[in-house]
């Protein structure tokens, strides 16, 4: 038996089916009653499709990664499925990939699953600021379901963002090592997108309030690999540094192990900061000073406002700035 057959044998739409089994207050406890019995008897499991038939909802809200093996993507997933999932609310995963057709192709992808809302999370989806071409298919989308960026800002209408304070948490780390007598820190990311362009301005506004010239010399890129950070590293043959900021806890890994390859004490010769403060951070030896932006409360707030949307309470503002704080570890002394 389907929910067409149970709307039948009860009497009443398939909409009122649906609103029954979504213990809608909408149906009177007559019709309730009826339409449960029937439900009963036939053992009938409905499915999320069908409980939206009518209602315009399908509890569902696709989320986006770029890639899921990242540790921030993966706790990022993990926070917004148990918070989803204690509201009512089930989740279609999805991995873009970086590349622009790819995550383009991906949000057309989710919107045919007929979802209530789409969570994209990476600041990789609020590009790298150099041209808003780049976010247009993120308002388009937004024309037809609410989307939710974490960790990047883009302007549209029924665009909601929830973004780390990226800028300030860079800046308070360079100051940090500024104040401790650091003067040639290198700059160590991995992209260019929304993210780490803040931390990169936090960093740069650093040196200038501490009257240090930016050496573009010491800002470096490499893809987020530990060992490919190492060898990066190792091979800066004609530049010298006294400590290292790192965009992502696996590059300042990196760090640490050339480090140890070239001898430098941690922190007595070089300070060393990573960012996200993830698991790898206590794997380190020594264990990993880090950022600690806020992943779980990012997620948190993303999915109360998502809700409040979706509920169509009060106005929901657009843009929510998350502070971020600093987990110091054993790579530092400031």
């Amino acid at each position: 038996m389907n929910i067409y057959d149970i709307a039948k044998e009860a009497g009443v739409s398939i909409a009122t089916v649906s609103r029954v089994m979504n213990d809608s207050p909408k149906v009177s406890e007559k019709t309730k009653k009826k339409v449960q019995e029937i439900i009963e008897q036939a053992e009938y499991t409905p499915n999320i499709f069908a409980q939206g038939l009518g209602l315009n909802t399908m509890h569902t809200i696709g989320v986006l990664v770029p890639r899921i093996s990242d540790a921030y993507m993966s706790s990022a997933v993990a926070f917004l499925e148990d918070d989803l999932n204690e509201r009512g609310y089930g989740c279609i995963l999805g991995c873009s990939g970086f590349s622009q057709a790819g995550k383009e192709a991906h949000v057309s992808m989710m919107l045919s699953k007929h979802i209530d809302a789409l969570i994209l999370v990476g600041s990789t989806y609020a590009g790298t600021g150099a041209s808003e071409e780049e976010t247009d298919y993120i308002r388009k989308a937004a024309a037809k379901t609410p989307v939710f960026i974490i960790n990047g800002l883009v302007e549209g209408e029924n665009v909601y963002c929830t973004a780390s304070n990226d800028y300030q948490a860079a800046y308070d780390v360079t100051t940090g090592l500024i104040q401790n007598g650091r003067r040639s820190i290198l700059f160590l990311t991995d992209s260019h997108s929304y993210s780490a362009n803040q931390k990169r301005k936090g960093y740069e506004a650093a040196l200038a309030y501490g009257n240090i010239p930016v050496d573009q010399a010491l800002q470096l890129m490499v893809k987020n690999d530990i060992y490919k950070a190492r060898d990066l590293l190792l091979s800066q043959k004609g530049i010298s540094f006294d400590s290292v900021f790192a965009t992502d806890d696996g590059l300042a890994v990196g760090a640490v192990k050339y480090a140890g390859e070239t001898g430098r004490k941690i922190p007595e010769d070089i300070e060393i900061v990573g960012y996200n403060n993830s698991s790898l951070c206590i794997c380190s030896n020594p264990e990993l000073t880090s950022v600690d932006n806020c992943v779980s409360k990012v997620c948190e707030d993303t999915v109360e406002r998502l809700i409040k949307v979706l509920d169509q309470q009060e106005p929901v503002s657009n843009q929510t700035i998350v502070g971020c704080s600093i987990a110091y570890r054993d790579t530092t002394s400031f």
